[in-house]
């Protein structure tokens, strides 16, 4: 939590006349929790002035290397989102804790409409499956577990 009684930070007056002091009496206006999205500004005040903190955290590397097996799943498996948080986290999978695996699917930079049309393909030429089948294994908690939304986008662009 980023406030005025955070410990480590240090807010440093600079004026004109070259003089710097360590002032007291200051404070965080707009006081928060620092979370992995990205940076986020705080705005100190001391004696009406104010000035902007731009924090950002540190990404762990089991949040990072989450991430890297997300990617690989959506880009090689074409699998959907709910697919690759169950991936990561399971005991037969990656086994990253829950935190991680949420990291990695907020962060991934996917296209899980052409996931599912890339998965509804497979279906078509290799099992020869009917329209019907494929948006159901697509849906499926048991099969592929794309949205509802997905599925009707790989219906709606398959050939055939």
């Amino acid at each position: 939590m980023i406030n005025d009684q955070t410990p480590g930070i240090i807010v440093a007056a600079n004026y004109t006349d070259g003089i710097t002091e360590t002032p007291s009496g200051w404070k965080v206006n707009n006081p928060g929790i620092i979370n992995m999205n990205g940076p986020q500004d705080f705005i100190i005040e001391y004696q009406g002035k104010q000035a902007k903190l731009t924090l950002q955290a540190d990404v762990p590397i089991e949040y990072q290397n989450a991430l890297e097996k997300a990617s690989q799943y959506s880009e090689m498996m074409h699998m959907s989102r709910q697919g690759i948080y169950e991936q990561l986290t399971s005991q037969y999978g990656e086994q990253f804790d829950q935190q991680a695996a949420q990291y990695a699917v907020d962060h991934l930079n996917a296209d899980y409409n052409a996931n599912a049309l890339a998965k509804a393909q497979d279906y078509q030429s290799q099992m020869s499956m009917s329209t019907n089948a494929i948006r159901d294994q697509l849906t499926s908690q048991y099969g592929e577990k794309f949205t509802q939304s997905e599925a009707d986008y790989a219906i709606q662009h398959l050939n055939g």
